[in-house]
């Protein structure tokens, strides 16, 4: 903090300075956000760069040494690990369309994932809730961001690399006690994801956080478990059942959008077609229970939980 400010005071001592030297004022000049198009090229230059240069700790993996951790650790390919296999070749991807604006349009980005160990149970969807362990870093290996103990997320309530992400992976069997008051999972899944802004926070990192614009992310991953068929608002419906239109990105369903304030999805709206009436109540028959199919009294082909006028 003290750094800063010194920092601070120097500029405003340059800018006094100039001023006195230049009684011409200078107008300000305001540098417009940059293009999701431009900026995603360069990112995959950067991630291409970072995956062909670097290695990850597999031979530990493979032959794990006394008290191994089964942390994951990047190192660089040059001098005595020169002969390293790179990431490059042992990565998966997958490409994701993101959306900017209207004017211009979805830009299709590649997401890196390393599986170390797939895990042994199921996989969680876009849609539900993680516990995992992480640990956040840029492509110089600078940490942003670390879980000292384990945290839970919903998938869709994260940027969507991570959420994307996570979802290779599978949870483990547990919690198991340990005898010392502590749990364990084993044969939990574990992994790393690298993406590029687009899928992460692109100009618009955490306030106070130490992530450029525009920078490229790593997130080491230890999926535990997770909640099969999480319904986060509660309203008797499993939120990944929530992405209507089915493209895997849980935030662009929001039937009721035109009448809200504050924008809602599906998947965090207890009244998803805004009606005054929840969508539990016009989902449930007198006793409580779900009635599926899900209740259509008009006969329109649309829910009633989804339609304002039913």
């Amino acid at each position: 903090m003290k750094l800063k400010r010194f920092f601070c005071l120097i500029a405003l001592t340059i800018f006094i300075w100039s001023c006195k030297k230049d009684d011409n004022p200078v107008d300000a000049v305001i540098v417009p956000p940059r293009t999701l198009a431009d900026v995603a090229v360069e990112d995959e230059k950067e991630i291409q760069a970072f995956l062909q240069t670097h290695f990850y700790n597999y031979e530990e993996f493979e032959t794990p040494p006394t008290d191994f951790d089964f942390n994951i650790r990047i190192d660089t390919i040059s001098g005595d690990n020169a002969g390293k296999t790179p990431l490059a070749n042992q990565v998966q991807s997958e490409t994701l369309d993101v959306l900017i604006d209207n004017e211009e349009g979805e830009i299709q980005h590649t997401l890196y994932y390393l599986i170390v160990n797939e895990g042994s149970e199921e996989s969680p969807t876009i849609g539900d809730n993680v516990f995992v362990q992480y640990e956040g870093l840029l492509l110089d290996s600078t940490s942003f961001d670390a879980s000292s103990t384990p945290v839970v997320f919903n998938l869709s309530r994260v940027v969507s690399g991570f959420g994307n992400g996570t979802t290779k992976l599978k949870g483990g069997t547990g919690p198991i006690e340990n005898g010392d008051g502590t749990v364990r999972y084993d044969g939990h899944g574990i992994g790393m994801i690298i993406m590029p802004s687009g899928l992460g926070y692109f100009n618009s990192p955490p306030q106070g956080s130490n992530i450029p614009q525009y920078s490229p992310l790593i997130f080491k991953v230890d999926l535990l478990s997770f909640e099969e068929d999480t319904d986060l608002d509660k309203d008797g419906i499993p939120s990944i059942l929530e992405d209507l239109d089915m493209d895997g990105n849980l935030n662009n369903d929001n039937t009721d959008q035109d009448s809200e304030r504050i924008f809602f999805p599906n998947y965090n709206d207890a009244d998803d077609d805004g009606d005054g009436t929840s969508t539990l109540e016009e989902i449930s028959d007198d006793d409580g229970n779900i009635i599926t199919p899900y209740p259509d009294t008009d006969g329109d082909g649309t829910p009633d939980y989804l339609d304002s006028d039913s």
